[in-house]
């Protein structure tokens, strides 16, 4: 290979780990100012660089609030995935919930917005199949809805945590309300079939 045709390679090795650290530092001012505050010019002065390498990679600012929706729908999605054990996964996402308020008020508003659930939570599809598996394996021919199941299993995660420590135990240290959330979602799984005792 010439150098010629390496240099392509690295230039966009470059400008996808410049984009992503655009993302991720979006997501920091978010959570530090919220979102009304985010900007292309904070943007620029929090990486240190001019506006015009930020519309390079976002031509706007909704495209960049875009960008930051769909990183924190790939985030939060990772927990209804099966890597790892579900304690793992149920603690995550609690933890996620509780360390992003501004994230998820975004997310929210997104995710109750019209439109396509695939735009919002692009693995709707694996997770419904998923449940309709695990429950028909449960239950039988007792009638179910697996996309109902799975629309208060992804409300009741993303909004149950934050009710929580918001409204029912504010003095309520983080690690306890996410060790809490764990044991009553495990239960809750296993009464409906989702979980293997």
């Amino acid at each position: 290979m010439s150098s010629a045709e390496a240099t392509p390679q690295r230039r966009n090795k470059a400008f996808e780990e410049t984009h992503q650290e655009m993302i991720e530092t979006a997501v920091r001012l978010i959570s530090e100012t919220g979102v009304e505050a985010l900007s292309v010019s904070a943007l620029a002065r929090a990486m240190n660089v001019n506006r015009t390498t930020v519309y390079y990679h976002f031509e706007s600012r909704d495209v960049l609030i875009a960008a930051v929706k769909a990183w924190s729908s790939a985030q939060l999605a990772r927990a209804f995935q099966p890597i790892g054990s579900q304690a793992e996964r149920i603690d995550y996402i609690s933890r996620f919930v509780l360390e992003n308020p501004e994230l998820i008020k975004l997310w929210i508003e997104d995710f109750v917005s019209p439109g396509d659930i695939h735009e919002s939570y692009p693995h709707w599809d694996g997770l419904v199949k998923g449940v309709q598996g695990n429950l028909a394996e449960a239950h039988g021919d007792a009638p179910f809805d697996a996309e109902i199941f799975c629309v208060i299993l992804i409300t009741s995660a993303i909004i149950g945590p934050r009710v929580f420590k918001n409204r029912v135990r504010p003095q309520e240290a983080t690690e306890r309300v996410i060790e809490r959330f764990r044991t009553e979602w495990q239960r809750m799984l296993r009464t409906d079939g989702m979980l293997k005792p």
